[in-house]
């Protein structure tokens, strides 16, 4: 947290501990003094925060939160890739189909191969995808 961020903290804390003080039922005398009190404790608690410890909690939160968004941007990557496999493996399917209403047996053959290499390469791009 930065030390402007601290002070607009305290002064907040120290306008709502004024404001409850103030419109506690006692006299004024003792409202004055109970709000100074409540401010040096605020004061003495502004002093002990340790602002390097502060800092250190908020980078280990911005890492935490860098992480959960690679693991969301690998999770995506793999649903797109199984997506577009999934469209390659129908089109690699309707071109077997094709081939076997049209063609040879070499043409057979040629479309069956080239629906096993879709396979094969949606297979290893989703499992690389899976172990980055």
């Amino acid at each position: 947290m930065s030390k402007s961020g601290i002070g607009k903290f305290f002064a907040g804390a120290a306008i709502g501990v004024g404001l409850g003080v103030l419109f506690a039922p006692k006299s004024g005398e003792e409202t004055r003094k109970e709000l100074k009190n409540k401010l040096d404790e605020l004061v003495d608690q502004a002093k002990n925060i340790d602002v390097a410890e502060v800092k250190k909690d908020i980078m280990r939160k911005v890492e935490d939160i860098k992480m959960e968004l690679v693991d969301l941007d690998k999770e995506k990557a793999l649903e797109i890739a199984k997506e577009k496999g999934d469209a390659l493996k129908a089109k690699a399917q309707e071109l077997v189909d094709l081939a076997k209403d049209k063609g040879t047996p070499a043409l057979k053959k040629a479309a069956n191969d080239v629906l096993d290499s879709v396979i094969k390469v949606s297979k290893d791009t989703q499992k690389k995808l899976a172990n980055k």
